[in-house]
């Protein structure tokens, strides 16, 4: 829907509604509490029938507007189909079916929401559309109907002043796909009748979904959150630090999420992406919102996603989700070209987690490992551990005792890094210090033989400087795990200036061998996944240093909107707040943007010992073990 609807036609399956007589807004006038039974959409793209969908099939009259008499009936076969598969899942009756459809009508006339106690325009992100659409609606609409705007981007507030009765005027964000997600975004401006927010509360609850309310600003929280994230996603592989599909990989398979953000911002749109950053930027001027020029470019040659069937990945068609190679798709046959050396022999130095956790994924997959810590009783505790470990895969299912038996004979506690002599690769697991790890790599290329990989697990540090601690750089590379190592898919490979390119391709082929996914990226702070997660929890946190939402609003709203299986202040307290601010503090420290400095209110909780569920209070208390 590109214009304002005004034609008198009418198009439905077999339904029609037509034009009403326009009424005058009575001055003042708020809101009534009646329940809205009857709502219109306006805008019948993939959103706005996704609405409509959710409304019929939960008892509402719905009147979907828009000025295209092809999106009316695409709207009303997209219905008809829904509702299909739904009767074939044993989710509806065919009874149900059909009332439902029965209350589903579309007209090309946006005289057609005259009826109406609630109306939602889904319109095209532009600010004169929507101005268009609601200031034309003052004149159709009962003066008691409440006007929602579905923009994710635009000012609420301004929308609202635009109208005959701003009181009347609030935002309701529902996420794609409509009828699936639960999240809706309930959003105020300083005009809004609370009475028009109590309105439309109770029905998204009617609806089953869970509104959070929230005051106006570009994003809300979940888009706010989400944008800038995808953006710094589109800077980094615009800056060809790392390819999309390892950009991609290493989000989905280092944080959980459903899908990487290169493919999210296919998804979303190219082009709407520009348009809400654009927003963000003109409200906050933070240069971490300001728009990747990648998307500009994208967008100014029509590679706007999916929809279009190209966009940073290539489609079979527009519209689908199905990718297929092109000029950048990487050939499986010569990602690694270079010849690998040969890895049988492991050695991991250190007792921790992270080194427990690493030398039974080596052990479970056929390699010998030497495990070495401070002390033998160290090391024999270590390997205990993992004992353990491999016992509770058992008892699940998922390792035979035979397999467990084996896995421990391979794994050989020592005191001393000496025992590294014949190890193919050393894997340093030690404390996230880098005088630590400089000594520890120093010993290292004393120790063990010549072409041996050297490998460091660091998370924040610079690779090169552990590499320049030996007389080898060339052999040193980054191999970053994931806690817990044992379950995590995903390594992060990190390449410096001197890595060779047999020890990155024997980096892979280790990774390969132990069933873990690489990902190549460069030695910069944060690598992939800190990089583009740690800004995201800082600027979740800046949101509730501003008092715009609680930590159980904005986790709410990135696991019923994002899809993120934990919410972001969730995290903090799981991962450490203390932990989470020496990240901040590297990624300010190397890219220098305002935007990356820790947020006051983080460095305040550590300063006061609350760093998360270690001490029992973070974002939130927990009882005490």
């Amino acid at each position: 829907m590109d214009r304002l609807p005004t034609t008198d036609a009418s198009r439905t399956s077999g339904r029609t509604s037509g034009p009403a007589p326009g009424r005058t807004p009575t001055p003042d006038l708020s809101p009534s509490g009646a329940p809205l039974t009857t709502v219109a959409v306006i805008g019948l793209g993939t959103m706005g029938t996704g609405i409509a969908e959710l409304l019929a099939r939960a008892g509402r009259e719905v009147i979907g507007v828009d000025i295209s008499e092809s999106a009316a009936r695409r709207a009303v076969a997209a219905l008809e189909a829904a509702t299909a598969r739904a009767v074939r899942r044993e989710r509806m009756t065919e009874q149900e079916r059909e009332a439902a459809l029965a209350r589903f009508r579309v007209s090309t006339d946006l005289r057609a929401a005259a009826g109406a106690d609630l109306v939602i325009e889904v319109v095209p992100e532009s600010y004169d559309i929507k101005h268009e659409v609601l200031t034309a609606l003052d004149s159709v609409v009962r003066p008691d109907a409440i006007l929602a705007t579905g923009t994710n981007a635009l000012s609420v507030t301004r929308l609202a002043a635009d109208s005959a009765h701003p009181e009347r005027v609030l935002g309701l964000h529902f996420f794609h796909p409509a009828p699936a997600m639960k999240l809706v975004e309930v959003v105020s401006s300083v005009l809004t009748a609370p009475a028009a927010v109590a309105a439309v509360t109770a029905l998204a609850r009617d609806l089953g979904k869970e509104p959070v309310a929230l005051g106006d600003r570009p994003g809300f929280v979940a888009d706010g959150l989400l944008f800038g994230y995808l953006n710094q996603a589109a800077a980094m592989y615009e800056s060809k630090y790392a390819a999309r599909e390892d950009i991609d990989a290493a989000m989905r398979l280092g944080c959980g999420l459903p899908m990487g953000p290169l493919a999210l911002l296919d998804l979303v749109g190219i082009d709407t992406a520009r348009t809400v950053l654009e927003a963000m930027y003109a409200a906050s001027g933070d240069r971490l919102h300001a728009p990747a020029p990648v998307l500009g470019q994208l967008a100014a040659a029509g590679l706007t996603g999916r929809k279009a069937g190209r966009g940073f990945y290539t489609y079979e068609a527009p519209g689908s989700g199905v990718v297929v190679p092109d000029a950048l798709t990487p050939d499986p046959a010569g990602a690694t070209q270079a010849a690998a050396r040969e890895v049988r022999a492991v050695g991991v130095a250190g007792s921790g987690t992270m080194a427990s956790g690493i030398a039974e994924v080596f052990a479970k997959s056929g390699h010998e490992v030497v495990l070495a810590a401070r002390t033998v009783p160290k090391a024999e505790a270590a390997k205990d551990r993992i004992a353990r470990s491999l016992a509770r895969s058992v008892a699940k299912g998922r390792l035979t005792e035979q397999a467990r038996e084996e896995a421990l004979a391979r794994i050989v506690p020592a005191g001393s890094l000496d025992a590294f002599e014949d190890v193919d690769l050393a894997v340093e697991a030690v404390a996230e210090d880098l005088a630590v790890k400089q000594q520890l790599f120093a010993t290292l290329d004393k120790v063990c033989k010549p072409g041996a990989v050297l490998a460091t697990t660091t998370s924040s540090l610079p690779v090169i400087a552990c590499a320049r601690a030996t007389s080898r750089p060339q052999d040193v590379v980054g191999l970053h795990f994931f806690n817990p190592a044992p379950a995590m898919k995903l390594v992060e490979v990190v390449r410096t200036v001197l890595t060779a390119e047999e020890v990155r391709a024997t980096a892979h082929a280790v990774c390969r061998a132990v069933r873990k996914h690489p990902v190549d990226c460069g030695d910069r702070a944060g690598f992939i996944v800190n990089a583009l997660l740690f800004p995201y929890l800082n600027n979740a946190v800046k949101m509730v240093q501003e008092h715009y939402a609680s930590p159980d609003a904005i986790d709410a709203a990135m696991k019923l909107g994002g899809g993120y299986p934990m919410g972001p202040f969730e995290l903090l307290d799981v991962v450490g707040l203390d932990v989470s601010l020496a990240i901040e503090k590297v990624l300010h420290q190397e890219f220098r943007e305002p935007g990356l400095a820790p947020a006051p209110l983080l460095e305040h909780l550590v300063a006061a010992g609350c760093l998360g569920r270690k001490t029992g209070r973070g974002f939130r208390e927990y009882a005490k073990a």
